[in-house]
């Protein structure tokens, strides 16, 4: 068998990375109360913290739902690389992410707050507009960071 000399070039492996879509429907978004509709039905009452990116097309229509990651009962971790790498294979022209509060109290934390405004900067970079981020409860209610408030579904 040959023992390969450290001064060869390494074996170059192809990886290759697909956006498996979870979710899909052509389903135009409107106003907030339409992703909280949607994440409400998706995430607003399961057990932990989901936190899910909804890729939209350059008309606002749904394409796919990601979720990105999946915490415990009070937080889950969220990296921009992660949701932003969905939003390029998915060829978004924008995206609205959201995540639930199991304790059914959808009102933003501080930390809900400065991982929104770390996802706007880097969708400014990227050139992929973050419209909204909602948070959804197992009640009727939703808050949209876009109208800075919280409504019924």
């Amino acid at each position: 068998m040959h023992t390969p000399s450290p001064f060869e070039a390494p074996r170059v492996q192809l990886v290759e990375i697909r956006l498996v879509a979870e979710f899909t429907t052509q389903q135009q978004v409107h106003e907030p109360r339409d992703i909280g509709r949607m994440l409400h039905d998706l995430i607003g009452s399961a057990d932990r913290e989901h936190f899910v990116a909804v890729y939209l097309d350059a008309r606002h229509r749904v394409t796919h739902v990601h979720t990105v990651s999946v915490g415990h009962l009070t937080a889950t971790t969220v990296h921009p690389r992660e949701v932003f790498k969905g939003a390029l294979l998915a060829n978004a022209q924008a995206l609205v992410v959201g995540h639930n509060h199991p304790s059914g109290d959808v009102n933003p934390s501080t930390e809900d707050r400065k991982v929104v405004e770390r996802l706007r900067e880097a969708g400014m970079v990227l050139g992929i507009e973050l419209l909204d981020a909602v948070i959804v409860g197992p009640g009727r209610s939703f808050y949209s960071f876009a109208s800075e408030c919280t409504s019924s579904l």
